[in-house]
């Protein structure tokens, strides 16, 4: 590369949701090194009218063939998708961030195809706190690891856990606790409320150590989620409230931390572990 040239980095999104069309449209705003090369989408067709609006319009193509165009891709879809997202990503030696987080408990082996051909998964830090702190802990010995996670009882409409166990979600008028266990259950029963116990355990002491609690609680409106952590390094807690987005299911501040993501890539000063 000559002198005074800079690196750019092609990004595609699968997945259009609030958080991908929030992605989309920060590249698109000017993320330095950065450029948006395609999106995809199961239902492309009610998104081309804002995506025709965009000052540098992405090609749209199907799940496959996003890696053809890009170095970096962004999974913002649901998490059964996620294998055929990241696996020819990874398998051409590219990244590929990952938002469903606990689909990965489902299918680690995408790790060693990782490994064997150079790619990357990146999990970012989403909607939790201290992942920093976590991943420096476990250089060392983390003894337990812990999530509470509330949140409104309609963000929890549709979880696998609450329609097999039958749990009447408008009938929850105090505080329920609706799980308790470990976070590789959690993530099998609330696929797409609880990738921020995933993010914790894959950053820590694992799916099957790291504990969860879930609960309905009608007394709050945001996306709370409190970690503790025990280790031979430090005892620390932490909380956050997130605000929803369009999903209930998933806070503002997830889209922006893929966004900061971005940004950090090609970033003079880079600030976290």
């Amino acid at each position: 590369m000559s002198e005074g040239s800079k690196a750019v980095s092609r990004v595609a999104i699968a997945g259009l949701g609030a958080i991908g069309t929030s992605v989309a449209k920060a590249i698109d705003a000017g993320i330095d090194g950065v450029v948006l090369s395609a999106v995809s989408s199961q239902s492309i067709g009610k998104h081309r009218d804002w995506l025709s609006q965009l000052k540098s319009a992405p090609a749209t193509l199907p799940i496959e063939q996003l890696a053809d165009v890009a170095d970096i891709v962004i999974e913002c879809a649901p998490s059964g998708l996620v294998r055929s997202i990241v696996a020819p990503v990874v398998s051409r030696g590219k990244t590929a961030i990952v938002l469903s987080a606990g689909a990965l408990l489902e299918n680690d082996d995408l790790i060693e195809l990782a490994r064997k051909h150079g790619g990357q998964i990146v999990v970012p830090t989403g909607a939790l706190i201290g992942l920093d702190a976590v991943t420096a802990a476990a250089v060392g010995t983390i003894h337990s690891a812990r999530m509470v996670s509330r949140k409104p009882p309609r963000g929890f409409a549709g979880a696998p856990y609450v329609v097999e166990n039958k749990i009447d979600l408008e009938a929850v008028t105090a505080p329920q606790k609706i799980f308790e266990g470990n976070a590789r259950a959690a993530a099998k029963g609330f696929p797409a409320n609880i990738n921020v116990s995933v993010a914790l355990s894959l950053a820590g002491i694992g799916a099957d150590r790291t504990m969860v609690e879930i609960w309905a609680d009608p007394t709050v409106t945001r996306n709370v989620h409190r970690i503790e952590v025990d280790s031979d390094s430090a005892r620390f807690s932490m909380m956050i409230e997130n605000i929803p987005s369009e999903n209930p299911k998933t806070g503002r501040i997830t889209a922006l931390s893929v966004i900061a993501a971005l940004r950090k890539l090609h970033a003079p000063l880079r600030v976290g572990t």
